[in-house]
């Protein structure tokens, strides 16, 4: 059985010593850029090969792009290849902060057209809570033969999303916290607010507050249903965490809505672009 969007603790437990699952440590802490890296040599899941955000999930910076630009995908494929991913692999991904960073990789491996790759659901810790084994050695990779077929129609750039604004039949949902969306309080880009349009959506209300995990597939499709128009595309503050709303989504049964991968921290790299805040 190919695992698409989530697997429980309990099932990858079941497959560590399966050579087929492949497991990836994507901690990461935006304002310790380092402090995933150290977390993984400290204890990590059995096999577990660490990727970084910004080093591996993400391509070069520019003066006008987003804080994560998407990868080059030659590159990012011959990265695969040398963790050991093959076409057939059970990839295996997770993280320390609700599936935010998890899920990136995720779009990006369907992005690739890799699509047995799962979020641990409930993280690292949903592992360790549950008592499974952990390791401080770090994992040895393989090589695979992954052969990669990017599909762009998953993303838009900067100009998709000036023409469509104003659209009735558009809609623009953006997955960070309200204080960030309204301009309330901004804690990363150097202003806050939004695209004139978009909706809100903070992608921790895709999670149970009891367990961390994800909430039922019903009750996704309940959040997430009413705010699909004719035309609808995914942002955030830098393409990373609007990953997390995208796979909420697909867990739902919904339809894949493009990521507009630059988001809000190249949309203010423009002072003309429009911005809006509310209270």
């Amino acid at each position: 059985m190919a695992h698409k969007t989530l697997v429980s603790a309990a099932v990858l437990a079941e497959h560590l010593d399966d050579d087929r699952w492949l497991v990836f440590d994507c901690r990461f802490d935006l304002s310790k850029p380092q402090a995933g890296r150290l977390a993984y040599q400290q204890s990590h899941i059995p096999g577990a090969l660490y990727v970084d955000l910004n080093k591996d999930l993400a391509g070069a910076h520019r003066a006008d792009s987003g804080r994560h630009p998407l990868p080059d995908a030659a590159t990012l494929a011959e990265k695969l290849r040398g963790w050991g991913v093959c076409d057939d692999s059970q990839l295996v991904i997770y993280d320390d902060a609700h599936g935010a960073i998890a899920a990136r990789m995720w779009w990006l491996l369907c992005w690739l057209g890799h699509r047995q790759a799962a979020v641990l659901d409930g993280g690292y810790q949903r592992w360790q809570q549950l008592a499974h084994p952990c390791e401080r050695q770090p994992a040895k990779p393989g090589h695979g033969d992954f052969h990669e077929k990017p599909d762009d129609s998953m993303w838009v750039d900067v100009s998709r999303i000036e023409s469509l604004l104003g659209r009735d039949d558009f809609a623009l949902i953006d997955a960070r916290h309200p204080h960030r969306y309204s301009g309330a309080k901004e804690t990363i880009d150097s202003e806050g607010g939004h695209i004139p349009g978009a909706v809100n959506h903070f992608f921790m209300n895709n999670i149970d507050a009891e367990s961390g995990c994800f909430l039922p597939a019903e009750r996704l499709r309940a959040l997430h249903a009413p705010l699909l128009k004719q035309t609808t595309i995914h942002s955030c503050g830098s393409g990373v965490t609007a990953c997390h709303n995208l796979l909420a989504m697909r867990v739902a049964g919904l339809p894949m809505s493009p990521l507009y991968v630059g988001s809000w921290s190249e949309w203010i790299r423009d002072p003309h672009r429009p911005r809006s805040q509310s209270s």
